[in-house]
């Protein structure tokens, strides 16, 4: 490493914010990056540590210890090159990844890990700065066509893959604009769309065409996904056109809260409210958009997609807001000696939760109260584990007064119908049935392929990314015969 000693030399520095006040008064992004200086002594921190887990704690496998050393010497042109070996979104991943290779970091053992996500952040945010990343148009082209279904993360990554290794690659669309949930799911003020927009012109100058407002399949009328097409496609159309097709669609199913009151007015899915603010920040008319302004606002759901329903309902202007969690607090701190190199679980505090949140642990929902049709609060019950359940603690109901109600409990699978229009087999969540081992990513339909959310679930931008470029690798051996692209 360049500067074996650094890690006892110098402190983790975290990314900066801007103030509570003025960034909730907008959309945009509001972490103050590292610069080269600070990003330079982050990375020399990385230690000469023989076995670097954060490399294999990465889902796309990051090469970390190489970049962090190249940014240690100055030489960010390398540095862009290393990371753009292993991930093609780099600028994805940098703002919204919850960097599992940091809770892998060897130096997490016993001090706070490398600073993983600022250094890739930063490098590349300066790579696009310096015109570093341009388009990589194949030399050579194949005469293969290749379609993909679904143009998140998993859908972008298998598509540029597939695209330099000179397959014409047509990538469908449901909505209006190409990047799934990232486009739709994720508010402006962690990613702005501008990231998506710049990597959409780079990937069309390398070849591959988008189609958006395209429906494959058909969706059930009552379905609350996100949907904007204005023309069909059926599968046996798409099978009959292109020589293998990528199924790419997210985890878009929410789960649900089947309590009393639960079809009252004021209570939505959080993917009926996110979406709604992303279209309106990109210039979108709505009618009848979900407001948090004045409301008193209750999450129900923990995770990452209950805390940006949080900022959201702060930057409307809410009265308050307050969050449900079924499960225990978890603790602080982990127990790292118990828990590393894994993902441990332990209590996070996010940005939305500075902006001004109320957070409430071990409660369940027990009804939703409302009158003349409208939710106007809803009663709790506090829960237990016990035997491995959780189980009611007598007594401790409690009323919540709220105007607002957003459901964040995760997602349970794909929508059934686009699965189902392929004939699809389908594993018992519901996802596409497609392993990774021999023939990986391949479902039980002919040419057609899976990966992403459709195929795994519910998962991280990371993981998706890596199952996109995977399930090109295997697409290109199932035209080619055989691949030189990257595992």
């Amino acid at each position: 490493m360049g500067k074996v000693t650094g890690f006892m030399e110098f402190e983790r520095l975290e990314e900066g914010y801007e103030p509570v006040p003025q960034r909730v008064k907008n959309y945009k992004e509001f972490v103050i990056g590292l610069n080269n200086e600070q990003a330079k002594v982050q990375s020399a921190r990385c230690m000469d540590c023989g076995t670097p887990f954060c490399n294999s704690g990465c889902p796309v496998n990051n090469i970390i210890p190489d970049f962090n050393d190249l940014v240690f010497r100055g030489d960010w042109a390398n540095a862009i090159t290393v990371l753009h070996s292993t991930n093609n979104f780099p600028e994805f991943t940098g703002r919204i990844c919850p960097a599992p290779c940091e809770a892998a970091c060897t130096l997490n053992v016993n001090d706070d890990a490398v600073g993983i996500k600022s250094i890739e952040h930063a490098i590349i945010d300066r790579a696009w700065a310096e015109g570093w990343v341009t388009p990589q148009p194949a030399t050579v082209k194949t005469g293969k066509t290749v379609a993909i279904v679904g143009s998140g993360p998993a859908g972008l990554a298998a598509a540029q893959q597939l695209a330099r290794a000179g397959h014409s690659v047509t990538v469908f669309e449901k909505n209006s604009r190409i990047g799934g949930l990232l486009r739709y799911g994720i508010p402006d003020f962690k990613m702005e769309k501008s990231h998506i927009d710049r990597r959409i012109t780079q990937m069309e100058a390398e070849g591959v065409v988008f189609k958006t407002g395209v429906l494959v399949g058909a969706f059930p009328a009552d379905s609350k996904v996100t949907n904007d097409a204005k023309t069909t496609i059926t599968a046996d159309e798409l099978k009959a056109q292109f020589d293998a097709v990528i199924l790419t669609g997210g985890s878009e199913q929410s789960r649900d809260l089947p309590v009393p009151g639960r079809d009252l007015d004021g209570v939505h899915y959080a993917m009926e409210f996110l979406p709604m603010q992303n279209k309106v920040v990109a210039g979108d008319k709505l009618k009848g958009q979900i407001m948090a302004t004045g409301k008193h606002v209750i999450v129900i759901g923990g995770g990452d997609t209950g805390s940006d329903c949080v900022g959201t309902s702060n930057r409307h202007g809410a009265a308050s807001v307050t969050q449900f969690e079924v499960m225990p607090q978890p603790p602080e701190q982990e127990n790292k000696p118990l828990v590393w190199p894994y993902w441990p679980l332990k209590l996070r505090t996010s940005s939305s939760h500075e902006e001004g949140c109320v957070r409430e642990f071990a409660i369940s929902t027990k009804r939703f109260n409302g009158a003349k049709g409208k939710v106007t609060g809803l009663t709790t019950v506090h829960v237990e584990m016990k035997d491995g359940k959780l189980v009611e603690i007598p007594g401790t109901e409690k009323d919540y007064k709220a105007d607002l109600v957003l459901l964040a409990m995760g997602f349970t699978n794909p929508v059934a119908s686009v699965l189902d229009a392929f004939g699809v087999t389908k594993d018992n969540r519901g996802n596409a049935k497609a392993h990774t081992d021999e023939g990986g990513y391949r479902t039980n339909v002919d040419k057609v392929f899976a990966a992403g959310d459709m195929r795994r679930g519910q998962s991280l931008v990371v993981w998706a990314i890596r199952e996109g470029r995977q399930a090109a690798r295997e697409v290109d051996g199932f035209l080619m015969g055989s691949s030189t692209l990257p595992r």
